[in-house]
């Protein structure tokens, strides 16, 4: 057991009581209340040998010297010996402490292979100084990477230093006074046009791959993780909205969940799964449950199969295009909440400028109004299957079409 006593002017110290019954007081000397109840918490597990747990090994080792050779002192712990650290070591620590998605981890490792390939596993902490973090920079460039991926890295880099100085193992961050750069590429960004997704969709096998696409594309969905976190519970479609459950963000509060309009184009392609899933089933999307399934490469040969060039960032331009599509008619703040972004994220990484507002403006036109002459231009009516599905996705006016936004309608009732 072990109490925590306060000697006043900030001063506190542990009362730890052994298992002999042996009372031993350790003075955590000036800290703050949340430093002592912490160094308190640790201090109570060491005498049954609980330095080996990882989190108390990691408090053991941001301590000062004078605390550590206090529970030294008394075989609460082993000596403290110095070595000096090396690049292996803080990164092993580093990213054994990180607390991210797996993909994000994937990507995280990428400057973690860099940072190992530059400077060499071996090479002391203190050996690193601001002339070699700025070569570093220059590797990566050399490397042929594009800038926003360069920015990403150098970033990373000086997270992990950052952490190095909070553990006390470096005295500065060489990584400090490093340009990371922007982490946008427009280069890379590209409108996906409606025209397009039609085409892609004429050649798609089922519909679930239906739907994924849609999904994308009109919903704004991240693909795989919004789709394959998405249940029939969460689709209501009495009130036309559907509830996003949100993988990237749910450790942010309040942020585990979205709310999204029930958009035309996604109706339809989303009853088509609902009819031809068995009865009891939850998840909407059941195929793909494998993360080794790589749908980027599935998707690659629908769009070639299609007679279409492939564009940059296959899933994250659809996305992109239908936030751009959204904010031409609604305001930032409610498209983003849509989205599940940011404004500064949205202006960064989503928003495009089309050639459709070129053309707009050179003929006096508004783009709004573009496009509502765009969009009241006569389509033919397609025929057999994709008929069915332009009905189903309220493109053609049809007795289903009203039955599927009448009140209290339900999917798989007449």
């Amino acid at each position: 057991m072990a109490s925590l006593a306060h000697d006043g002017n900030g001063r506190y110290r542990v009362i730890l009581t052994l298992p002999d019954r042996r009372r031993l007081a350790i003075r955590l000397g000036k800290c703050t209340s949340i430093q002592a109840e912490t160094a308190r918490a640790n201090i109570e597990v060491l005498p049954s040998g609980g330095w080996d747990d990882p989190q108390v090994s990691r408090w053991l080792a941001g301590i000062y010297d004078t605390l550590h050779g206090r529970l030294s002192k008394h075989g609460l712990c082993p000596p403290r010996v110095r070595t000096l650290p090396a690049l292996q070591d803080l990164l092993a620590d580093f990213f054994a402490a990180l607390n991210v998605k797996p993909a994000t981890a994937t990507a995280y490792g990428h400057t973690r292979r860099n940072l190992l390939d530059f400077f060499g596993a071996n090479k002391l902490l203190r050996d690193i100084g601001p002339a070699d973090a700025e070569k570093f920079r220059q590797h990566l460039q050399g490397q042929h990477l594009s800038p926003a991926t360069v920015a990403r890295r150098v970033i990373l880099a000086r997270q992990v230093f950052k952490q190095a100085v909070r553990w006390r193992l470096v005295g500065e961050n060489p990584f400090d006074g490093v340009r990371g750069g922007k982490q946008t590429n427009k280069a890379r960004m590209q409108f996906v046009s409606r025209e397009d997704i039609d085409k892609v969709l004429a050649v798609v096998p089922d519909a679930q791959w239906r739907l994924l696409i849609v999904s994308s594309r009109y919903a704004g969905l991240r693909c795989p993780s919004e789709h394959l976190a998405l249940k029939w519970g969460d689709v209501d479609w009495e009130q036309n909205q559907i509830r996003v459950p949100s993988c990237k963000t749910e450790h942010h509060e309040g942020k585990d969940c979205r709310f999204i309009p029930l958009f035309p184009e996604l109706r339809g392609p989303l009853m088509e799964v609902f009819e031809q899933a068995p009865p009891g089933t939850e998840q909407v999307i059941t195929r793909w449950r494998d993360t080794a399934v790589n749908l980027r490469t599935h998707f690659l040969r629908l769009i070639r199969r299609a007679g279409l060039k492939p564009w940059p960032k296959l899933w994250h331009n659809l996305r992109s295009s239908r936030q751009t599509e959204l904010a031409e008619e609604y305001p930032a703040h409610v498209v983003c909440a849509w989205m599940g972004n940011f404004v500064s994220v949205a202006q960064d990484h989503y928003l495009q400028v089309r050639d459709e507002y070129f053309i707009a403006a050179a003929q006096g036109e508004t783009a709004a109004a573009r496009s509502t002459a765009e969009s009241s231009e006569p389509q033919r009516k397609p025929e057999g299957e994709n008929r069915v599905f332009a009905v189903l996705s309220g493109t053609e006016n049809a007795d289903v079409e009203y039955r599927m936004g009448a009140p209290g309608f339900e999917p798989g009732k007449a």
